[in-house]
């Protein structure tokens, strides 16, 4: 009988720990047949040990090895030319990746058949394989990361008085039925790779940055933090109504909330770009990557029909008295601009998920304008600046005339002077 290493093949001269990395390689690729008491050259010197070393590998495998893989490994005996060897036929598993324990899910922990080769697998590899076993639901697939810290996470649940222990994690899903931990547990925990960038923008568009920042850890730090800074650009803005001062904010605190916990939330984490919030001085934009779930339309969210992408994320955020998850959000947005002229805006591509939040104290004053007035204001949606003649063209009114508009405008704050004589140009105030 001739023995050869190949795809299907190991041979082992004598038993080491280093038969872990093939018995993962055959689990995670085709499976085989590891041979101990035989050469690389084929020749077979035997076992001297056989109960003793069958004792040793089963145990190494049963400790080293995550997921459990013991169900596709077998034991056997063979006496050839008088020798006695062991085979330990592994079949291919179905919870790919296989690693070893004490690396975890990455390169050096991992390993495949190539030819007659056990090598690492590569990131690409890893992640196919885990779709593959876990499918493709981002928020139960294994996490590459298995070191996590939940301290933001505890704080949070002890908040509701609701523990986190391991069976905890298992029921709400940051971690699958053999404790490895999820992209749920992840996203969760202190480690979480997502972030959320904002920026303050001085006037209406991307030009002039007055803040940024970058949020990165928990999601619920992130929500904090989140919160925390758009809260400081939310102004109060007062008016006095005869003897009375009313205090009114650029934007309602439940439309923020609201908006801010649909980016989180509801988002596509399978992408690793950033959740964007961009605030202008007439408008807040959140933007999540993720378009509509399959199966819902715009009008469904409208009225207030709910189906998560994250069903666990979103449950986790209901149980700590977050979110409803009935739908309510996207209604009650709407309901804080009930009395308002302008509406929220909801914009929806294949991949991307956008609220724009008008700034109400913003709005009061653009509705004193009169009709000649806002015709000017819509220019700038697509000028940097404005000049008298292109009022006169614009609205068909006459160079005294274009002069009051614009003057009118200067005096109610809206725009501002640059220049002077035939330079003269309008912009907006800043």
């Amino acid at each position: 009988m001739e023995l050869i290493e190949s795809m299907t093949s190991e041979l082992k001269r004598e038993y080491t720990p280093n038969i872990n990395k093939c018995v993962i390689a055959f689990a995670n690729t085709n499976g085989g047949t590891i041979y101990i008491g035989v050469s690389n050259d084929g020749k077979i010197v035997g076992v001297f040990d056989i109960d003793g070393t069958l004792l040793k590998i089963s145990n190494s495998i049963r400790d080293s090895i995550k997921p459990d893989v013991t169900m596709f490994v077998d034991y056997q005996q063979e006496a050839i030319d008088n020798k006695k060897i062991i085979k330990i036929i592994v079949q291919k598993g179905t919870s790919c990746p296989y690693y070893l324990a004490n690396k975890g899910i990455r390169p050096e922990g991992i390993y495949i058949r190539q030819g007659a080769s056990t090598v690492p697998a590569t990131d690409t590899t890893i992640l196919r394989m885990i779709k593959e076993t876990d499918g493709e639901k981002y928020e139960e697939v294994r996490s590459l990361n298995q070191e996590l810290l939940f301290i933001e996470a505890v704080k949070m649940f002890n908040m509701q008085n609701i523990s986190l222990e391991t069976n905890h994690k298992k029921t709400l899903g940051l971690m699958n039925a053999d404790g490895i931990y999820t992209n749920l547990g992840l996203l969760l925990s202190d480690q979480c790779t997502h972030t959320i960038k904002l920026a303050v923008f001085d006037g209406l568009k991307k030009v002039v940055f007055k803040d940024r920042r970058e949020f990165s850890g928990s999601l619920f730090k992130q929500l904090h933090d989140t919160y925390e800074f758009i809260d400081r650009y939310n102004r109060n803005r007062s008016e006095i109504d005869k003897l009375h001062r009313i205090d009114k904010r650029d934007y309602p605190v439940d439309a923020v909330r609201e908006a801010l916990l649909n980016a989180l939330v509801h988002r596509d984490y399978s992408f690793g770009d950033s959740t964007l919030i961009s605030i202008f001085d007439d408008r807040i934009e959140f933007v999540s990557i993720g378009g509509l779930v399959k199966g819902i339309t715009f009008d469904d969210i409208l009225l207030g029909v709910s189906v998560a992408r994250n069903k666990n994320l979103a449950n986790i955020f209901y149980r700590l008295s977050l979110i409803e998850v009935y739908g309510t959000g996207m209604p009650k947005i709407m309901r804080s601009y009930d009395k308002i002229p302008l509406k929220p805006r909801i914009e929806v591509t294949d991949n991307a998920f956008k609220i724009t939040l008008p700034n109400i104290n913003e709005i009061s004053v653009k509705t004193q304008l009169n009709n000649n007035e806002r015709a000017v204001m819509i220019l700038f949606e697509n000028k940097d600046f404005i000049i008298r003649k292109n009022i006169e063209e614009e609205l068909s009114v006459s160079q005294p005339m274009a002069v009051r508009i614009l003057n009118g405008l200067v005096n109610k704050g809206m725009l501002q002077i640059v220049g002077g004589g035939k330079n003269t140009r309008y912009i907006l105030y800043k």
